[in-house]
């Protein structure tokens, strides 16, 4: 004789915790979605979808109040012998070095001097409040500070028989003028990243190298700078292609001059569209400019080994 088990009345059937673990995955799936659909939103409607019109507009003359007509690479062809276009990048390239190589390098000495010495919150609200001042007004005060006739460094040099210097309106100074303007406001925003990534090495590796012996410049350069490449990296990618895009402080200050020492390939573009309201050929030299910094993101990435880190 044999006997059949009967489940107990109210047991979970087996197939429950699955479900039951189904429905949690697609809850979370949904949640995360919904996180995700404003960023793709914003970034189809306001880099893709006007990128991608760019790249359409590059391929045609068109213009306000006249006819448009397919050109194909006429635009791209054209740009090939434009001495302004060539001079704007030339200006642009001039500025990046200065402005990346007095940032970076200041940004790194005080990220290691808030590492090494403090960590007040305080501290570091004050090395990024230049950061939250808009550009604008950044470029409208050290323009004022820097004029030839009432500006105060102008007033102090005068003290030492020095001067008076016009920062914005000589050829030589306005380009590394308007890199030290900017130089400064962003020194602290790119110090705090480099930061984040000193508070990621471990302490122990500082421990270790004072116990044999190291200098703070032994352990900087053996410790902090291999370990902070990845970091680095990303930075520099970050303020190069910032850099690129300088266009405000130019607006604000010089207007691109004198004699186009000073226009750069943003302020070239926004001429081109906006004031000969020549659109098909300012979105060529947008385009270029776009491959430009994507090369350069690149090249970068790839030589400094962004995805690889000596901590791991």
């Amino acid at each position: 004789m044999t006997t059949t088990a009967v489940p107990a009345t109210g047991a979970p059937a087996s197939g429950a915790p699955g479900i039951a673990r189904r429905t949690s995955g697609n809850r979370e799936t949904w949640v995360a979605l919904g996180f995700i659909f404003p960023t793709v939103f914003g970034f189809v409607v306001f880099y893709l979808w006007p990128s991608l019109r760019g790249l359409g507009l590059s391929l045609t003359d068109y213009r306000f109040f006249a006819d448009t007509s397919f050109v194909g690479l006429a635009n791209y062809q054209r740009l090939l012998g434009d001495e302004t276009f060539w001079n704007a990048m030339g200006v642009t390239v001039w500025y990046v070095v200065l402005n990346i190589g007095f940032q970076t390098v200041l940004a790194i000495g005080v990220a290691v001097l808030l590492h090494r010495l403090t960590r007040s919150v305080v501290i570091r609200g004050l090395v990024l409040m230049p950061y939250l001042v808009a550009n604008v007004v950044v470029a409208l005060v050290w323009f004022w500070m820097l004029d030839a006739q009432i500006g105060i460094l102008n007033q102090v040099l005068s003290w030492f028989g020095i001067g008076p210097i016009s920062f914005f309106g000589s050829e030589a100074w306005a380009i590394p003028t308007i890199a030290f303007v900017n130089t400064w406001r962003h020194l602290g925003y790119t110090a705090l990243l480099i930061f984040a990534g000193l508070v990621m090495i471990p302490r122990i590796f500082y421990e270790a190298a004072k116990i044999d012996g190291a200098s703070e410049w032994q352990m900087f350069r053996r410790i902090t700078l291999p370990l902070l490449r990845p970091v680095l990296a990303l930075v520099l990618v970050i303020t190069v292609v910032g850099s690129f895009q300088v266009f405000d402080t130019v607006a604000v200050t010089t207007a691109g001059g004198p004699a186009d020492a000073t226009r750069v390939i943003q302020y070239y573009i926004f001429d081109l569209a906006f004031q000969r309201l020549d659109y098909g050929y300012a979105s060529a030299v947008s385009v270029v400019l776009l491959v430009v910094l994507s090369v350069i993101a690149f090249v970068q990435l790839r030589l400094m080994r962004a995805n690889e880190s000596d901590l791991s």
